[in-house]
C-alpha cells in the first residue's frame, strides 16, 4: 500500500500541488481561484485527444442505444445469443463499448488528488512537497475574486457544476430514439433521461460538502467539454449529402 500511495504522491499529487502553487504565485493578482482555472484548462489541454475519442465513443454508443435495447429485448432469454449479436453490432459500427470508461478511469485519481491538494495543500506544513525551482509562498490566500473562499464548502458552486453537467450529458443524448416506436424506444428514453438528471444530482450532492475550489475545477471542466464536444459532434450532427 506505501508504494502505491508514494506513486500517487510523486506522479499526481506533487506534480499539481506545485503547478497550483506556481501558478498562484506568477498569475497576475495572486488570485487562488484564477490559478485553479488555468490549471484546471491546462489538464485539460493534456486530455484532449484521450477525450476526443472518448466523446466519438460515447455519441456513438448513445446513437445505437435503440439497436442496443432491441437486441436485449429481442434476445432476452438467451443471453449468449443477445452478447453474440452485440458484439456483432458494435463490430459492424466500430466501437469499443468500453472507449468511453478510459478517461473517466483517468480522470478520477487526478480528481482525488486535487481534492488532496485543496484540501491539504494549503496548509503550511504542505509546503515541503514544493520542488527546488518553486519558490515557498509561505501561506497561500484561498479568495477568489477577492471574497469567495475556495478552501470551503459552497452550495452555489456545487448546484453550477450540477448544471454544467446536465448540459454536458445533455449533448451526449441520442435523438433517434424519439423516431422509434414501442416499447424499446420507450424504455430507452426513459434510462437515458433518469441518467440525465441522475449524474448532476449526484454531482451536487457530493461537492456540496467538498472544498468549494473542487465545485469550480469541476465548473470549468463541464464548460471545456461542452465546447469541446460541440467542436466535435458538429461534423457528425451535420446531415451527409446524397
Amino acid at each position: 500500500m506505501g508504494i502505491f500511495i508514494q506513486a500517487f504522491n510523486t506522479i499526481l499529487y506533487q506534480p499539481l500541488f506545485n503547478a497550483l502553487v506556481f501558478l498562484y504565485q506568477y498569475l497576475p493578482g495572486h488570485d487562488f481561484g484564477v490559478a485553479v482555472i488555468v490549471l484546471t484548462l491546462i489538464i485539460r489541454i493534456i486530455l484532449y485527444p484521450l477525450m476526443i475519442k472518448s466523446i466519438r465513443s460515447q455519441k456513438v454508443l448513445s446513437d445505437l442505444q435503440p439497436k442496443v435495447q432491441e437486441i436485449q429485448q429481442k434476445y432476452k432469454n438467451d443471453k449468449e445469443k443477445q452478447s453474440k449479436e452485440l458484439m456483432a453490432l458494435y463490430q459492424k459500427e466500430k466501437i469499443n463499448p468500453f472507449g468511453g470508461c478510459l478517461p473517466l478511469l483517468v480522470q478520477l485519481p487526478i480528481l482525488f488528488a486535487l481534492y488532496r491538494v485543496f484540501w491539504q495543500g494549503l496548509q503550511p506544513e504542505a509546503m515541503n512537497m514544493l520542488y527546488g525551482f518553486v519558490h515557498n509562498p509561505g501561506t497561500i490566500n484561498p479568495a477568489f475574486l477577492g471574497f469567495i473562499n475556495l478552501a470551503e464548502p459552497s452550495l452555489i458552486f456545487a448546484i453550477l457544476a450540477g448544471i454544467t453537467q446536465f448540459f454536458q450529458s445533455k449533448m451526449l443524448m441520442s435523438q433517434k430514439t424519439n423516431n422509434q416506436d414501442g416499447k424499446t424506444a420507450q424504455f430507452s428514453n426513459v434510462m437515458q433521461k433518469q441518467m440525465l438528471y441522475f449524474f448532476p444530482i449526484f454531482t451536487v450532492f457530493i461537492l456540496w460538502r467538498l472544498p468549494s475550489a473542487i465545485g469550480l475545477y469541476w465548473t470549468i471542466t463541464a464548460l471545456f467539454s461542452i465546447w469541446q464536444q460541440y467542436v466535435i459532434l458538429k461534423p457528425l450532427n451535420q446531415p451527409k449529402n446524397a
